[in-house]
């Protein structure tokens, strides 16, 4: 990867016009930085002010927004009173209060309960098919497929692999896997040519281009705890990182 070089976002050189470029870009980061002391208008409000909008078209766009992440009804609302996954839904119009092309996101829904974490993807969905441009650095592989045209996996600060998701699974794996959940002999023998075993602690994982051999290593085995599915991102991450804990 490149150490040196020189940085333009959308069409402005860095830093030498960086005060233009911002009035392009908006910024969602990992962790809510709004103002305790407002309501949800009142923190619209001061952030748009920062971009030189004009009174009327603030009101404008901050009651478009707030119907765009369907909190209208808080609008007066004072900060203390709201739940996490509606902050993190305020955080993100807060960004978009400028009207930008570019959107960086960082871990936009970690912490999240599976409700607020499916509403949040279905806005940045919205985004994403109006012609914005997201970029976004995520610990949740669903998240990464789900938004993601291109995607970069990182290891250590490197970039290791870089692509569509589905191509970067493709790339790096056959397209099943067994999961089995039970007990299995350490010395399974299985055509190398048809199967690719891996095993992590208590789980065995095989691997097969196919679905058939899958099925016919479960009735082979007699197995009864088990998954077998599509490989995922997830499973490349795994695969190109290693499975060991890290700080």
């Amino acid at each position: 990867m490149p150490s040196a070089g020189t940085i333009t976002v959308l069409d402005h050189p860095i830093p030498g016009e960086a005060r233009q470029a911002r009035r392009h870009i908006g910024v969602v980061p990992q962790s809510d930085n709004l103002d305790p002391d407002f309501s949800v208008v009142e923190n619209l409000t001061v952030y748009a002010r920062y971009f030189g909008l004009d009174p009327r078209e603030i009101e404008q766009r901050i009651a478009s927004l707030l119907d765009f992440a369907q909190l209208t009804d808080r609008a007066r609302t004072n900060l203390r009173e709201l739940s996490g996954g509606t902050k993190r839904r305020l955080t993100l119009i807060r960004a978009l209060i400028h009207d930008p092309e570019l959107i960086i996101l960082d871990e936009p829904t970690t912490g999240l309960d599976p409700h607020a974490r499916q509403h949040l993807w279905d806005r940045l969905g919205s985004l994403r098919a109006a012609g914005r441009t997201l970029i976004l650095t995520t610990h949740y592989m669903e998240e990464a497929e789900r938004l993601c045209d291109r995607v970069a996996i990182m290891d250590q600060g490197r970039v290791r692999t870089l692509g569509a998701p589905r191509e970067l699974v493709e790339r790096s794996l056959p397209r099943f896997v067994l999961e089995i959940r039970e007990p299995v002999a350490e010395n399974l023998s299985l055509d190398p040519t048809c199967y690719a075993l891996e095993r992590v602690g208590a789980l065995t994982l095989v691997y097969a281009s196919r679905r058939e051999p899958l099925a016919d290593l479960v009735d082979r085995l007699h197995l009864s705890r088990y998954i077998e599915r599509p490989t995922n991102l997830e499973d490349c991450f795994l695969k190109l990182t290693g499975r060991e804990l890290r700080e």
